[in-house]
């Protein structure tokens, strides 16, 4: 699935002001890509991902999803999209805290309506390839920040999407297990996975092929590694 966007711009009104979060980001990204998307707080990296992953709107521009124009999908069509082309990773990992790491990875089936038989086979599979085959039972508060965040990829992945999001999701974790984390990543993009990562942190990004620096709401570095 690709991505094309065109003068996309995002303004918000704060109080009786105007902030202009991107002011005409004109971006290309082919299937399997490995992305990421840095920048300082403020400069339009979460609000960019929030509009290509159809969590928001752009205020004017185009945005095309495998030549698509998103603009004009109604709400019911981007939920869709959400939930069956787009996964999410989070900096928090966002998991119910009284389910098990499987009830956790089939919540995104259940909302899509799947058979739930073949539902738990898809999320076993995909706790095994994260590495917690030996977990599926535990809830959040007996796995480490790092087994939680490959539970919440695992869901990301469920659903076969065809783009995966990660927004800093080695923030919250120690250096060792944010490197496991990010070895994982990059598993899963050797297998063909899209994947754009929002991070601040410039070690992280060198570890994706390609780093676009957003700074006030404009692409300023696009570079392949």
């Amino acid at each position: 699935m690709t991505i094309k966007t065109t003068q996309l711009k995002r303004s918000f009104a704060v109080g009786s002001e105007t902030v202009h979060a991107l002011k005409g980001i004109d971006l290309n990204v082919e299937a399997g890509e490995f992305i990421s998307i840095m920048g300082p707080s403020g400069s339009g990296k979460t609000t960019l991902m929030n509009i290509i992953g159809c969590l928001d709107t752009p205020t004017s521009g185009e945005y095309y999803l495998n030549n698509q124009l998103v603009n004009e999908l109604d709400e019911d069509s981007l939920a869709r999209i959400r939930n069956k082309e787009i996964g999410f990773v989070f900096q928090s990992f966002h998991l119910l805290a009284k389910n098990s790491a499987l009830d956790n990875v089939l919540l995104p089936m259940k909302y899509a309506g799947a058979n739930m038989a073949d539902a738990a086979i898809r999320a076993k599979f995909v706790l095994d390839q994260v590495g917690l085959s030996d977990r599926i039972n535990h809830g959040p508060s007996e796995l480490s920040g790092g087994q939680q965040q490959r539970v919440a990829i695992a869901r990301a992945l469920v659903n076969k999407p065809s783009i995966l999001f990660a927004d800093e999701p080695t923030g919250n974790l120690d250096s060792k297990t944010g490197e496991d984390v990010m070895n994982l990543f990059k598993e899963l993009n050797e297998e063909g996975q899209t994947i754009i990562l929002i991070t601040h942190e410039q070690d992280i990004a060198k570890q994706s092929k390609r780093t676009i620096t957003i700074r006030d709401g404009l692409i300023e570095t696009d570079k392949q590694i």
